[in-house]
């Protein structure tokens, strides 16, 4: 696994990171957006691709 490929993933509501996920960033150019469970909200909540380097 790649360096380049591994992307975090953040709670919209209270801003926490949560996941670390690996997406191929030279086919999907797009950023990624999922509904997680988040351990601070204590709920699911959509996470979305935080900004790279």
């Amino acid at each position: 696994m790649s360096q380049d490929n591994l992307i975090k993933m953040k709670c919209k509501e209270c801003a926490q990171i949560n996941y670390n996920t690996t997406k191929n960033k030279k086919t999907i150019k797009e950023k990624i957006e999922v509904k997680k469970h988040c351990k601070f909200c204590r709920k699911h909540t959509d996470h979305a691709e935080m900004k790279g380097k």
